[in-house]
């Protein structure tokens, strides 16, 4: 099991690439191909497992499978047709970065359709179970390692990119246009029920002590997702950079999640609420 950093826009612990078991876990954007292949230094994966679409998971995906020509791609039902013909998706991700999207994200090509593994809302894969975990994403899916009980779970168990003062810190991924609380808890209970060894989120890291993290998590959840509903964008952002500013990741965190975006996703569910 190898966590492999790929460094996005050159900062450390932003994404995590896991190599397990010839699996790829999440191999980030298509930006972050060259540090990627640096650090395989050679080993070819017998497969890519995409937790969800977002380009900093899975742009890479087109381009590695273009280098790879033997090598599958695991991903959701939701998300599949998104892998094979990505403009819509990249449509949509240039109304949040605009001119930032080749800088950040690289480009982005198809995987073709007969390389796709499409996975249903649950059941086993090659050494892995695989559970649909909406919440953050509408076609997410976490995996969990049999051998080891790891759990990677992209987005929906948060992101833990070094703790603040007081402890574990976790914060929850919730750009626009997916956000569900209600469906995130009910994917936090998928994962709990696997009784994992161990999360490990996409940013980052592989994290032991489950149950501090997840409680962390709907901590999280429950005071900034209201926090969105009571308060305009101005209080509720300055509120979390007072939050993360204990940590001494804080660069690799906004990087992570762009503070703006994370108020924009649960604005954006509240107003679907009402």
């Amino acid at each position: 099991m190898r966590l492999i950093d790929v460094e996005h826009q050159g900062i450390p612990h932003v994404i995590g690439a896991w190599l397990v078991d010839g699996v790829l876990i999440d191999p980030g954007p298509a930006s972050t191909v060259p540090t990627l292949l640096s650090r395989l230094d050679g080993e070819r994966p017998r497969a890519i497992a995409a937790t969800h679409i977002h380009l900093d998971h899975s742009g890479a995906a087109g381009t590695l499978a273009r280098a790879w020509p033997d090598v599958e791609v695991w991903v959701h039902e939701r998300g599949a047709p998104h892998l094979a013909d990505p403009g819509n998706l990249l449509r949509s991700a240039a109304r949040l970065y605009g001119d930032a999207m080749d800088r950040l994200w690289g480009e982005t090509l198809p995987v073709p359709q007969e390389r796709l593994r499409v996975l249903g809302d649950g059941g086993e894969v090659d050494g892995f179970r695989h559970a649909y975990t909406p919440g953050h994403a509408s076609h997410h899916v976490a995996f969990l390692h049999e051998d080891s009980g790891t759990a990677f779970t992209g987005d929906v168990a948060g992101v833990r990119i070094g703790d603040g003062v007081g402890g574990v810190l976790v914060n929850a991924p919730t750009p626009p246009p997916d956000v569900d609380l209600e469906a995130w808890e009910r994917s936090l209970q998928v994962i709990e029920a696997w009784r994992p060894s161990a999360v490990a989120p996409t940013h980052f890291g592989r994290h032991e002590d489950v149950e501090a993290h997840l409680a962390a998590l709907r901590e999280y959840l429950a005071e900034w997702g209201a926090k969105a509903r009571d308060l305009d964008r101005d209080a509720w952002i300055a509120g979390y950079r007072e939050r993360i500013a204990g940590s001494s990741e804080v660069p690799a965190i906004e990087e992570a999640m762009p503070v703006e975006q994370q108020y924009l996703g649960l604005e954006r569910y509240w107003s679907k609420r009402s």
